[in-house]
């Protein structure tokens, strides 16, 4: 028991946040329960993004009812590529992406040929709660299939890799890049075999990756180097990151984020409890951070001032940023 509290004291003076901390003193502190609706259904965060003009994929349709399931179709018209999720599921659940046409048939990502019928079934699976957080009944959505920009093909297996980065109070505390492998089935799902790789806040140079809770430093499938890769467009991955405070009202977050390679960054999906893995991936405790940032509001509280998305973006690069910034 000595030893496990020596283990715990040792993290903690190095700033791990413990899901005990993260739930008391940033979920329940600075998330209204009034407001989890915005990002627990992916529908209504794609609506509030839009209204913001914030990018996101395209949302071809919805369907809420099981007579819906008709308008499919319709809601496909002539594409041969699309992705079809629940709006209220979590840890990519549910998930069918569709990459191409055959024969009257569909093809998903991973190569799977599958028929309209099967498609349909899908969707019933959907409506019934089957993926949906609680099991409620949930809606399918139906958008637009992201095309990860080329800079992943040599680090990811199939699947779109994202970048997830966690804002408190709209300042980006932490950034990591997730990276599907074929074990996590091409999602970029952690717990179900993705690769974390920490990301510089400043530059958005890819650190160290993580791997089932191991360090690792190359990709399992690809063998390539999964640290030292330059995140194209990183500045705007942080300002859509910093921006999602006033899009939700949620003051501690996970903003997902994709680079699509004709649409640059989009943002996916929000979530009100961040999973803690990140801090893994940067060698580097969320608290330290959170914390410097609640100082700077204490500062900028007395002033009497408010900073801007672009001043939050530049306040944390400055202040935790560690790689010098790459030229050009």
């Amino acid at each position: 028991m000595f030893g496990f509290w020596k283990t715990w004291k040792a993290l903690e003076a190095r700033g791990i946040m413990g899901i005990n901390r993260r739930n008391a003193d940033y979920v329940l502190k600075y998330n209204k329960r009034s407001l989890y609706p915005i990002v627990d259904d992916k529908i209504i965060t794609k609506e509030r993004a839009l209204a913001a003009g914030i990018h996101v994929p395209e949302m071809y349709g919805v369907i809420s009812t099981e007579k819906e399931i008709d308008k499919l179709d319709d809601i496909i018209g002539g594409r041969s590529d699309f992705v079809i999720k629940p709006a209220q599921g979590a840890g990519g659940d549910g998930i069918l992406v569709v990459a191409d046409r055959f024969e009257g048939r569909y093809r998903t990502v991973s190569g799977k040929i599958i028929s309209h019928e099967e498609i349909e079934h899908q969707i019933s699976s959907i409506l019934t709660g089957l993926y949906s957080l609680g099991g409620h009944r949930d809606r399918a959505l139906i958008e637009y299939r992201v095309v990860p920009d080329q800079i992943f093909k040599s680090i990811s297996y199939e699947g779109v890799p994202d970048i997830r980065i966690i804002v408190l109070m709209g300042y980006p505390v932490m950034a990591m890049l997730r990276l599907p492998t074929r074990q996590s089935g091409g999602k970029a799902n952690l717990h179900q075999g993705a690769i974390g790789v920490g990301v510089d806040l400043a530059t958005g140079l890819t650190l160290r990756g993580t791997w089932l809770n191991n360090i690792i430093t190359k990709h399992p499938d690809t063998t390539n180097a999964v640290d030292g890769v330059q995140l194209p467009n990183w500045d705007g991955f942080m300002k859509l990151a910093a921006g999602c405070y006033e899009l939700c009202g949620l003051g501690y977050i996970g903003v997902d984020m994709v680079l699509d390679q004709e649409k640059g960054p989009l943002i996916l999906e929000l979530n009100a409890r961040p999973g803690l893995n990140i801090q893994i991936a940067n060698d580097c405790g969320l608290t330290l951070r959170t914390h410097a940032v609640e100082a700077r509001l204490e500062e900028l509280k007395a002033a009497g001032v408010t900073e801007t998305p672009e001043d939050r973006v530049k306040f944390v690069q400055e202040m935790f940023g560690h790689i010098p910034a790459v030229e050009g």
